[in-house]
């Protein structure tokens, strides 16, 4: 959830900032008038000079941010007048692509801190196809992987010689926007067709298909692999959209381990994700930057946040494109696509974990969809089919945690210790309502028994008022269905219930004229 701490007001770099933040440090901000910032990475040069490589929309521009207070642009490389650019670095080279033409633009970083860096454009002929623009890249072990444009899979080129690329295979059944790529495993990003793909590209020349997984939002627009390459995160480009956790250890069973939002029901977008140690980092559009804490991703919980974007929020696409979070000093930089660059001093703060699951007291069978809630926060959970839940914050205390569901006795329990980097476990048995039912003014009442019933359950009822011509009792299914329904002939008396064969759970109400009672809910066992 985003939380406002405090607010203040800095004047940076010809930047007027109102903003909150948690476990995130504001630093400083570079403008681009007239330019819009698309993705960002980052370098690191021979002196150990900090940079941030800034898509602005005219062109490359390299940032020192060894002084974080003090950014300052070193040179812009021109290149294609576009939104959309894409950059990564592979030894002391970058490579940027963009939509707006121009191939694979390749700039020579050797000779930072000063201004003079040799650039030029690469547009390779491969299977008939002549490279004029990608949407994105990603480069792992001397490969380069260009996704989206004129191929619209991944074209795969080989960095031996850095300045002089070689083609060296293509991946081209379906359109990929995105990706990323360890140990010749590429997780592409299908953000039209709504799922992740799994790529063996051992065989460069050769790519093949190993698995496919859809995502919570089935708008596919990044992934990132996490270091022990156990899980992969995933995010959708679209309104409301989540950080995904996907459990990729065994490809043939690929299983969704969490999906969290940083401000639900607000629509925000989350955008990209990066893994750092076992943090998530990610730009989320009008949220920001957002960083979750993923070493149990099983239970993912924010942990830091700073917005970017305070004169918008919700449903959209201003806000952080990019962040990087790499680099040695430990800032993070952040491309905003009106307001520039970012420079920030993130703190990485371990979660505290509630973890448990609930159960029917009667029963003991799990309670699906009951809220379990840490008071005093903005921190909610809902059970899973198997009465399990997982949440956490970032804050550690002392809590009370509410537990409640349509049919059972609401519980709050005070005194609960969460502690950073601690999973504390609470399981919690509710108490069905009370079988024995009442109308508004006692003009009817009855109760249920044995419930839950096994081959057959009565009803002793009594009315108040006369019995009317029109008394029955009705038994209908979870779905409304209509199962039985029995006149009733007097005012008091018990009635026998047997035939209902399937275990599940129904629901038993009495009629007298216009009275009703409350619907009562049976449950039957086998």
């Amino acid at each position: 959830m985003k939380q406002f701490k405090y607010v203040w007001f800095c004047l940076c770099v010809g930047y007027t900032l109102l903003s909150a933040q948690v476990n995130i440090n504001f630093r400083s901000n570079l403008p681009y008038p007239g330019q819009t910032c698309a993705n960002i990475w980052g370098y690191v040069d021979s002196l150990g000079n900090e940079y941030a490589l800034v898509g602005a929309s005219k062109g490359l521009s390299i940032v020192n941010v060894t002084n974080p207070d003090s950014p300052f642009e070193v040179v812009q490389i021109p290149g294609p007048d576009n939104l959309w650019k894409e950059v990564k670095t592979w030894g002391k080279y970058a490579y940027v692509v963009s939509e707006g033409g121009g191939g694979l633009q390749i700039i020579d970083l050797r000779k930072l801190p000063g201004t003079n860096l040799p650039s030029k454009y690469w547009e390779v002929k491969y299977m008939g196809d002549t490279l004029v623009r990608a949407h994105s890249l990603h480069i792992d072990n001397g490969f380069a992987y260009l996704y989206g444009g004129t191929y619209k899979g991944a074209l795969i080129c080989d960095l031996a010689d850095p300045w002089n690329p070689v083609a060296a295979g293509l991946f081209n059944m379906s359109y990929i926007h995105d990706g990323y790529v360890r140990n010749n495993v590429l997780y592409g990003s299908h953000i039209y067709t709504g799922y992740f793909s799994i790529i063996d590209v051992s065989n460069k020349s050769t790519p093949t298909l190993i698995q496919t997984q859809t995502t919570s939002k089935q708008a596919t627009h990044n992934t990132w692999l996490s270091d022990d390459s156990k899980t992969l995160f995933t995010t959708d480009e679209t309104s409301g959209s989540f950080l995904d956790a996907y459990d990729v250890s065994n490809s043939a069973n690929i299983t969704l381990l969490d999906m969290v939002q940083s401000n639900p029901g607000s629509g925000s977008v989350v955008h990209n994700c990066h893994v750092k140690s076992d943090w998530v980092v990610c730009s989320y559009y009008k949220d920001g930057v957002v960083i979750f804490d993923g070493h149990r991703p099983t239970n993912l919980v924010q942990v830091a946040d700073f917005d970017t974007d305070t004169a918008n929020s919700g449903n959209g696409y201003t806000g952080a494109w990019g962040v990087y979070p790499y680099l040695p000093s430990g800032t993070i930089v952040v491309s905003n696509i009106n307001e520039g660059l970012f420079v920030l001093s993130p703190t990485y703060k371990r979660a505290c974990y509630l973890e448990g699951n609930v159960t029917d007291s009667v029963t003991a069978l799990p309670i699906n969809t009951a809220n379990v809630d840490i008071l005093t926060t903005s921190i909610v959970d809902s059970t899973k089919l198997t009465g399990d839940y997982a949440i956490g914050t970032v804050v550690p205390g002392t809590y009370t945690v509410q537990v409640s569901k349509s049919g059972y006795i609401t519980r709050t329990i005070g005194g609960i210790n969460l502690s950073a980097g601690n999973v504390t476990t609470l399981n919690v048995k509710l108490k069905p309502v009370s079988n024995s039912i009442d109308d508004q003014n006692d003009a009817l009442k009855f109760n249920v028994y044995p419930n839950p019933f096994s081959d057959k359950f009565s009803i002793c009822y009594s009315f108040i008022d006369e019995l009317s011509s029109d008394g029955h009792l009705i038994v209908t299914d979870i779905t409304g269905r209509l199962l039985i329904q029995q006149a009733i002939k007097s005012k008091t008396g018990v009635i026998s219930i047997e035939g209902i064969h399937e275990r599940g759970i129904y629901f038993a109400q009495i009629t007298n004229g216009n009275t009703k009672s409350h619907a009562v809910k049976l449950l039957k066992l086998q």
